[in-house]
């Protein structure tokens, strides 16, 4: 499930920079474009989500 929803809001908020990147350049939006950056996008956060470690620092005193 987390893997949906992370796919879900980034093609969403890629999607929308497309759009609007696109509009400020004065191009038509590339539509297609955008749904594999957001593919490539949603495997790199995921990706970094696994590496970052979840469990808190240890605090050892010197």
């Amino acid at each position: 499930m987390k893997v949906f929803w992370t796919f879900f809001w980034t093609f969403l908020l890629v999607e929308m920079l497309t759009y609007v990147v696109s509009s400020m350049n004065g191009v038509d939006p590339n539509y297609a474009q955008g749904a594999i950056l957001g593919v490539v996008v949603t495997v790199l956060i995921l990706i970094v989500s696994a590496i970052i470690p979840d469990e808190p620092v240890k605090k050892t005193q010197h």
